[in-house]
């Protein structure tokens, strides 16, 4: 699981990414991955990340966290994350799903109650 994001306030957007994925390259993926939340992080506007997998079934859900829709849009138009969108087309996922939403709401809590 990735950090937790720092707290979110509203007004942002929820990118949220569903995937399965394939047994098709673990490593390579992994890679990717952890370079895209780097380079997701240096971009204007971001706020924070949450990613979870399933290894058995492998399927996974990261949301990624925006200060605003342009914020968001532009992060989908960066080279690098362009590629490895396309890598995840070809050769990464069985199947995906995007949901892009606002943020009106967040709460918190522990197990402390």
């Amino acid at each position: 699981m990735s950090d937790r994001p720092s707290p979110i306030r509203p007004p942002a957007v929820a990118v949220i990414f569903t995937s399965r994925r394939t047994k098709i390259d673990d490593a390579g993926y992994t890679a990717m991955a952890d370079e895209m939340d780097r380079l997701a992080a240096a971009q204007p506007g971001y706020l924070g990340i949450r990613s979870v997998r399933d290894p058995g079934t492998r399927d996974g859900i990261t949301v990624s966290y925006w200060r605003d829709d342009a914020s968001a849009r532009a992060w989908k138009r960066v080279l690098e994350h362009r590629e490895a969108q396309r890598l995840g087309r070809e050769r990464w996922y069985e199947r995906w799903e995007i949901v892009v939403a606002e943020v009106t709401r967040t709460y918190e809590g522990d197990a402390r109650g």
